[in-house]
């Protein structure tokens, strides 16, 4: 079955070229991006998008330093979608802008992230996914991005349209789910997570996975849970400081938008979560995934990962988040849509939207359909 909800975009070659075939085959939905993005930020600070770009300006050093090829890369959207490059450096550093004191209105983008090892699944699969949640305007941009390029595994990624990195997998088995965390640390311009993500996927081993996140500097803190075909996974909660950590409990581990792992010393005085329902989400989607260890086979398994998906305690900003009808259109917050990928057979699948009313569907490749897919399988 093919995804027929989301737009699926392939690209390939090297970085300016596949930059080109990115902007050029989601032109429109980077377009609507962009348009959001300006009502958002006008919303929330009364700046005019031009205004938002000269600030978003600061990150292109931080960022040639760290990926000049996926610069290259964000140019050649920029050149394909008809857009200035600071039109797309600003969506891809759209996590970054809100924590400027300007923005401090915009709340960053809520998450509820899990994996899956063998002894968890019922059928011995180890899965990987996540609710993402965020802005309900913004879910006409959505799409499924699949990049092959020389010499790195090919990735499989759901973005907003125009950003070169987000949540996704790659075929050398490595999953990579994301949450915001929040907190203010210093005014140093780090690197955006948009393109820490895509490095991580970028990878071809565990390690250099791993490395992209301890050894970069982030401009915001970011919580990635990495989980590995082979029934590893990891959560590391990293900040422009420290970087904390934990694994998973009888092989099921999850995520939500407040520290797990460790505190850092930055915020223990004054931390608050900014997602109070972060607090709930997370033992509720434990609750629920936990039922998937009795699952009798694989279809069981999914249709149970997506019912603790769809949890609804503290409804609408619940597991699975529905818009707040209260609320103007521009501060909605949604599941945008929920993910389950199948490292063991490469199945990526999306309920695109809300998972309680959402069937989860599987993109048209399979995930090790690229180099490294066959090296360990």
């Amino acid at each position: 079955m093919s995804l027929t909800s989301l737009p699926v975009v392939e690209i390939a070659g090297g970085p300016r070229e596949r930059g080109r075939q990115y902007g050029e085959q989601a032109r429109p939905r980077i377009h609507r991006a962009l348009a959001y993005y300006t009502e958002a930020f006008g919303h929330s600070s009364g700046l005019t998008w031009e205004q938002v770009t000269q600030r978003a300006a600061r990150w292109v050093e931080p960022s040639k330093a760290f990926a000049p090829d996926l610069v290259e890369e964000m140019e050649g959207v920029a050149e394909g979608a008809g857009l200035d490059f600071l039109d797309v450096v600003a969506l891809n550093a759209r996590g970054e802008i809100i924590y400027d004191t300007t923005f401090n209105s915009m709340e960053p983008d809520g998450c509820t992230s899990f994996a899956l090892l063998e002894q968890a699944s019922g059928d011995g699969h180890v899965y990987a996914g996540q609710n993402w949640d965020w802005r309900d305007g913004v879910s006409d941009t959505l799409m499924v991005l699949r990049v092959v390029q020389p010499g790195k595994p090919t990735v499989i990624m759901h973005v907003e349209a125009g950003q070169v990195g987000r949540q996704g997998a790659n075929s050398a088995g490595i999953a990579l789910n994301a949450n915001g965390l929040g907190g203010r640390f210093d005014d140093a311009i780090g690197v955006p997570q948009t393109l820490i993500r895509r490095r991580v996927l970028d990878s071809a081993d565990l390690n250099a996975a791993l490395e992209a996140l301890t050894k970069s500097r982030a401009h915001i803190a970011s919580n990635a849970l990495i989980t590995h075909r082979d029934g590893f996974a990891i959560d590391l909660e990293t900040t422009p400081g420290p970087v904390g950590w934990m694994y998973p409990t009888d092989g099921l581990l999850v995520h939500g938008n407040h520290y797990q792992a460790f505190m850092p010393p930055q915020l223990a005085a004054t931390y608050r979560p900014g997602s109070a329902d972060s607090l709930f989400r997370v033992p509720r989607a434990e609750g629920g995934l936990r039922a998937v260890r009795h699952a009798s086979g694989s279809d069981q398994a999914r249709k149970l990962i997506r019912h603790a998906m769809s949890d609804h305690l503290g409804y609408p900003e619940s597991l699975c988040t529905h818009p707040d009808e209260t609320q103007p259109p521009v501060k909605r917050w949604a599941t945008l849509l929920s993910s389950c990928v199948d490292l063991t057979t490469g199945d990526y699948l999306i309920a695109a939207g809300t998972p309680c009313d959402h069937e989860y569907e599987r993109v048209p490749w399979n995930l090790y359909d690229g180099p490294h897919g066959e090296e360990t399988l």
